[in-house]
């Protein structure tokens, strides 16, 4: 007669913690990919309704991520030039105001 065997518990338990693991870090994956899709879809609406600059520039940048990446030093640059733009307009309202007198 043929004896019957019962396979081995050992064996199927490293299986079923690989298994575990593997789908863990699948669903895990799918997650952040669906939260990257969702973020950028957010990004580009803000940026259909963002304010315009008056003179036609880009909108506004409504994602906080581009902030990090500018250093100190590229920061004091831009308002340096946009106090200096602010200097320009107030010189030449300073002279059309003085000119209408």
């Amino acid at each position: 007669m043929s004896q019957h065997r019962e396979p081995a518990t050992g064996s199927s338990l490293p299986s079923l913690i690989s298994g575990a693991v593997l789908g863990a870090a699948g669903l895990a994956w799918w997650l952040l990919s669906e939260a990257e899709n969702r973020q950028k879809s957010r990004k580009q609406q803000a940026m259909l309704y963002a304010p315009r600059i008056q003179d036609g520039s880009e909108a506004l940048e409504v994602d906080a991520s581009n902030k990090e990446g500018q250093t100190s030093e590229q920061l004091e640059q831009r308002v340096e030039q946009l106090n200096s733009a602010i200097a320009d307009v107030r010189r030449q309202l300073e002279d059309l105001g003085a000119r209408t007198e």
